[in-house]
């Protein structure tokens, strides 16, 4: 019986030893460290640096049109009965799309990003606005018929931007504002049936450098590595020659150097 014991304690005495020995051994495991949960903090993403990226947009342009903006060349038409009953125009509406390129700086202090960007927009917006005129004769019978019109085309646009933003884990919603410039074309019509008497100017058509400003809000969503995508929207404000008013939504793709 006291033989058997000694064998009992001399087992036990082992097995604490390799059991000791291999526990020496052993790397130490995430889950000893704690690993897991300090992972999560990954999820914050350092917006700090240069990015670039290409965008594409859709929406809505008004353009606030002279209802006389055709008188000069409507002068130009002389009827051989009574005088042309042309009507005046209202403002100008279209929706369109586009795209265009975006490159710029961020400066992140704790949560708060602000930077500046270059900002541009080849666009095809180009809103139309017409009327159409009778004239009649004396027993109320239709002796003319006259059109006027007029398109206002925001081609490109080009703006340079304020960033604030507030950077929220793998998101950056932020909210911009910026003052830029762009060329707009001004095309005008008019026709009139019977034809006046003699050659008239029925089209008219003048290019010009115009400038503006833009605000908005959007978000920066990034993806893997330095990769990221955009959602925004944003009113922009032709100020000078014809006003335009632009509301456009946009979508696009940068990389964060």
């Amino acid at each position: 019986m006291e033989r058997s014991m000694r064998r009992l304690l001399l087992a036990t005495a082992m097995l604490g030893m390799v059991s000791a020995a291999n526990a020496a051994d052993m790397p130490d495991l995430p889950i000893l460290r704690g690993s897991f949960t300090e992972g999560l903090s990954t999820s914050n993403v350092n917006w700090q640096g240069y990015y670039i990226g290409g965008q594409g947009d859709y929406g809505t342009v008004t353009s606030k049109v002279s209802s006389t903006i055709n008188s000069d060349i409507q002068s130009t038409f002389v009827t051989p009965g009574p005088a042309y009953n042309w009507q005046p125009l209202a403002a100008a509406h279209s929706s369109n799309g586009g795209y265009g390129l975006f490159a710029g700086y961020n400066g992140q202090w704790d949560d708060v990003v602000l930077g500046i960007e270059a900002n541009y927009i080849h666009g095809g917006f180009k809103s139309t606005t017409s009327s159409t005129g009778q004239t009649f004769d004396n027993v109320n019978a239709v002796i003319a018929t006259t059109t006027t019109s007029a398109v206002v085309g925001v081609s490109d646009f080009g703006s340079l931007r304020a960033r604030a933003g507030y950077a929220w884990g793998c998101f950056l919603p932020y909210a911009f504002i910026g003052g830029g410039v762009g060329s707009q074309t001004v095309e005008r019509y008019a026709s009139a049936f019977p034809s006046s008497v003699r050659p008239a100017t029925a089209f008219a058509s003048k290019s010009k450098l115009v400038y503006g400003y833009s605000a908005g809000i959007g978000f920066d969503a990034m993806l893997v590595g330095g990769l990221f995508f955009r959602a925004e929207y944003e009113f922009q404000r032709v100020a000078s020659d014809v006003e335009s008013s632009i509301n456009t939504v946009r979508a696009g793709l940068g990389y964060k150097f």
